[in-house]
């Protein structure tokens, strides 16, 4: 189901009535200018004055390295977790509107490493080695989990206009029973890593996967502290009549009950994530068109 229309590109230099665009010499309007202007002061305070500090006192030994230039420059960041086939590259592909390279569905577990989806001139894929020790990159961070990390870990660029905002961190589905511990690194440490500095987190199930595996409880613990990024979507739900999907979510809430440990109840969002260009698989419920709809923009708005 997609609830986002589509419209003929605009051609930039014909503004609204009213409007009054200022573009620069080097093509970038005020706000651009403004945005850059920003980062670069804070990258030189922060190498002048709180670097110093962090390394006098041995911060990266109880808490985190020092952050580089990228890490202060880098787009905000979106951490998708679920289990296989869960929807998370489809719904990638959804707000893209397009795929991305490297990008592999199915209903079996087809993502098998850490993708990290960014803006750039043309569509291309850098592996992990190469990304870590990239200047342009804020992944150099990510050295310190292993050559193994490395090798299941990578770049997709492509020139997209929501990736000039953001970058999308598209996550291996997580499994259950001796599965989990043949991945050769350590699994719960990366995801806090990318939970550290992504600013949402999307827990995504759907109607057909509502057990929490070993590996997704040890995964959802460790965003113990960013509770106020996560957002939990659940999936497919064109998939499941009204009455299912009811008896879904009330199931849904059971479980997350004893995996979150907190009083409130967490808002869980409905939807059915389709890209224009893929027919849904399996049968369509109409049923609850209005409700999805409904739930999807609140979504949307959210991010």
């Amino acid at each position: 189901m997609d609830i986002k229309g589509k419209g003929k590109a605009k051609d930039p230099s014909l503004t609204p009535a009213g409007s009054n665009i200022n573009v620069g010499s080097d093509g970038l309007t005020a706000e651009e200018q403004l945005y850059q202007e920003t980062v670069h002061r804070l990258q030189k305070s922060y190498s002048k004055k709180i670097k110093p500090l962090e390394q006098a006192y041995c911060f990266e030994g109880f808490h985190s390295a020092p952050l580089t230039a990228q890490d202060i420059g880098s787009k905000p960041m979106i951490l998708l977790l679920g289990q296989y086939s869960t929807g998370k590259t489809t719904f990638v592909e959804y707000l893209l509107g397009e795929s991305y390279p490297g990008a592999h569905v199915g209903i079996e577990p087809t993502t098998d490493r850490f993708v990290a989806i960014m803006n750039g001139p043309e569509p291309k894929v850098i592996p992990g080695h190469a990304a870590a020790v990239s200047g342009d990159l804020p992944f150099s961070g990510l050295t310190k989990f292993g050559t193994k990390f490395l090798s299941r870990f990578q770049v997709a660029q492509l020139n997209n206009p929501l990736l000039s905002n953001l970058t999308l961190i598209d996550t291996p589905g997580i499994l259950s029973g001796s599965k989990q511990i043949q991945r050769g690194y350590d699994f719960t440490s990366v995801i806090n890593w990318f939970a550290e500095r992504s600013d949402l987190v999307l827990l995504l199930f759907d109607g057909y996967k509502l057990d929490i595996s070993d590996e997704f409880k040890g995964a959802i613990q460790s965003l113990r502290g960013h509770e106020d990024k996560v957002r939990i979507v659940l999936n497919k739900c064109d998939q499941i009549n009204q009455q299912q999907l009811m008896r879904v979510y009330g199931a849904l809430m059971w479980s997350l009950g004893k995996v979150i440990p907190t009083p409130e109840v967490n808002r869980v969002y409905l939807g059915s994530f389709w890209p224009k260009y893929k027919t849904p698989v399996g049968t369509v419920y109409e049923d609850n068109i209005d409700l999805l709809i409904s739930e999807q923009r609140d979504l949307l708005r959210d991010l």
